[in-house]
């Protein structure tokens, strides 16, 4: 007696996987570096959410599920308030809701910088509650220990150098870094401690371009940049910004749509409607069995 399967490939809430697919590997993405020139860059967004994973999922390499859910989805100043069950809810949502890209978390202010030990136990619960790749930390050199520590122990690690978001009150603000030669010298130091210290991959934010060129050329990982260079192995952006639910976004951004005017008019139709008494219509009622 033979049995058939047969393949469900629905988009629906409950089976969001459109087609089995072996996930893109985290050595993969690092030997997209020995292609070098030739390589294809990598694409990479952030994605907060189950459903906002599977519509990015398809076009992107890797998936960060980045501290920024901070100021995107919960309003909050900085990112430094953001806590690991945050990031820890956040990101098992987003791997449910993905099947192609890899997924890596941010690992939030406070949850790491205190001791490898500490960082290890930080990473440990995140990678086992959400079923993620791997993790991103912020810092150069002095993270680079840490970084080590984390790798040997089977954790992989995308470091985070330049433009550092969770040290905004120390940088004193979110401009441009390595303008100035002294800047500029301590920033590539801090990339090669962390390429050194083994980071399969690193972003590079808020760095001026031939800087953050210099990096890529530098480092034998691949080098994603925000606010960087057209010459990284890879690009990444915030997604609310990409899309256009901000009125405000950082001069390294491109819009690629105008979301929030859609849902503006969207919600004044629905409000007009509402109103008028015309929705609901006769579509969206349901009638007694006559």
């Amino acid at each position: 007696m033979s049995t058939t399967f047969t393949l469900d490939t629905s988009t629906s809430r409950a089976n969001p996987t459109p087609a089995p697919m072996k996930r893109l590997t985290i050595p993969a993405l690092r030997a997209r570096k020995a292609d070098g020139e030739t390589a294809e860059p990598l694409v990479v967004l952030t994605a907060y959410t189950a459903r906002q994973a599977q519509l990015l999922d398809p076009h992107c390499d890797m998936l960060l599920v980045g501290d920024s859910l901070g100021q995107v989805i919960y309003g909050l100043p900085s990112s430094v308030p953001v806590t690991l069950d945050l990031m820890a809810a956040h990101g098992a949502a987003v791997v449910r809701g993905s099947y192609h890209s890899v997924v890596i978390i941010d690992m939030p202010f406070g949850s790491y910088e205190a001791s490898p030990a500490q960082a290890f136990e930080s990473a440990a619960r995140l990678l086992k509650e959400t079923g993620a790749a791997g993790v991103k930390l912020e810092g150069g050199a002095a993270m680079a220990g840490t970084i080590a520590f984390l790798v040997a122990r089977g954790i992989p690690v995308c470091a985070h150098v330049g433009l550092t978001p969770q040290a905004v009150n120390v940088l004193g603000g979110y401009g441009p870094r390595g303008r100035d030669a002294t800047e500029a010298d301590k920033i590539m130091a801090d990339a090669k401690a962390v390429a050194q210290a083994g980071c399969f991959a690193m972003v590079i934010e808020g760095v001026v371009e031939p800087l953050a060129a210099a990096i890529t050329a530098a480092v034998p990982c691949p080098t994603i940049g925000i606010g960087a260079s057209p010459l990284c192995d890879g690009q990444v952006l915030v997604t609310e910004d990409l899309l256009g639910l901000f009125e405000r976004t950082p001069r390294f951004v491109k819009r690629y749509a105008d979301i929030a005017a859609t849902i503006g008019e969207a919600a004044a139709t629905y409000a007009a409607e509402v109103r008028a008494r015309t929705f609901p219509g006769e579509d969206q009622l349901y009638r007694a069995k006559k």
